[in-house]
């Protein structure tokens, strides 16, 4: 059996599509803990949670170095329990341009912002859950990881990753009441792509997201509702899978047997 009161990790929590995932995990009664590296920014979150009535825990903290990340579960696990709910949240959007030009520090940056926190943060959480037989990990994917991207090539790699990771840990995870998936939130105006539509390197060379974002623009809160969504088990049948903010997940749900024969919305090289 798992608590009444559970309580979700959400890194990248200080702005944006985190901070919206925080809100409404909140006014469900979850017990947040917060993380990300800005702690004035983290705080406002906090705050936000605590004005409505929720239970929020702001903790700084690098969630691409080990240590750091086992010592904000211990943090977690003294002053509200368990973890059952883990969104990977954290992302990183900097390495624009040719690859032959790109800053290889920058370049790896990313990756390591938006794959190995999402290993490190699943990794810390995984043991409790086992042994309670409950929980959700959702890793925050991109479309772009489902197309190549010759001047986004780290963001585009590395979201690859975390999609093809997701359903790796599904796999492992099968009959162990723990589910887990990757979801596109769409095109959100955060901070990171208000860089990549304003800034010189942005203009240069992906001046396409000015487009995309006048185009396809949603607000942050439909990931967090489709999250929230996710969280209540009315999915648990389509684990493992990439769901779109776009996505009718109704029908996903209804055509979940058939999504799963057919391996559909994961990763998959089709050959003739």
């Amino acid at each position: 059996m798992h608590p009444t009161t559970q309580t979700a990790l959400i890194t990248g929590a200080s702005r944006g599509i985190g901070r919206a995932i925080a809100l409404e995990l909140a006014q469900q009664g979850i017990q947040v803990a917060l993380v990300a590296r800005s702690l004035p920014d983290l705080q406002k979150t906090a705050d936000l949670i605590i004005q409505h009535g929720g239970t929020a825990l702001p903790i700084t903290a690098d969630v691409t170095d080990q240590q750091a990340v086992f010592s904000l579960l211990q943090t977690i696990s003294t002053q509200f329990g368990p973890v059952s709910i883990l969104i990977n949240n954290a992302g990183s959007h900097r390495a624009i341009g040719p690859i032959w030009e790109i800053d290889p520090d920058l370049w790896w940056s990313d990756i390591e912002t938006n794959l190995r926190s999402t290993f490190l943060c699943s990794r810390a959480v995984l043991p409790t859950m086992l042994a309670q037989k409950h929980g959700y990990i959702i890793n925050i994917s991109s479309n772009a990881g489902n197309e190549p991207r010759p001047y986004s090539s780290a963001y585009s790699s590395s979201k690859a990753a975390v999609t093809r990771f997701t359903e790796s840990l599904m796999l492992s995870l099968q009959d162990t009441g723990i589910y887990t998936f990757a979801i596109h939130p769409g095109s959100v105006r955060t901070e990171m792509a208000d860089h990549l539509i304003n800034s010189p390197v942005g203009q240069r060379w992906v001046p396409e997201f000015r487009t995309i974002y006048a185009e396809t623009q949603v607000p942050s809160s439909q990931a967090a509702h489709l999250i929230t969504r996710l969280i209540s088990g009315e999915a648990n049948s389509l684990s493992g899978t990439l769901i779109s903010v776009y996505d009718n997940l109704e029908t996903l749900i209804e055509q979940a047997h058939h999504i799963n024969n057919n391996k559909l919305y994961r990763l998959r090289l089709h050959k003739s």
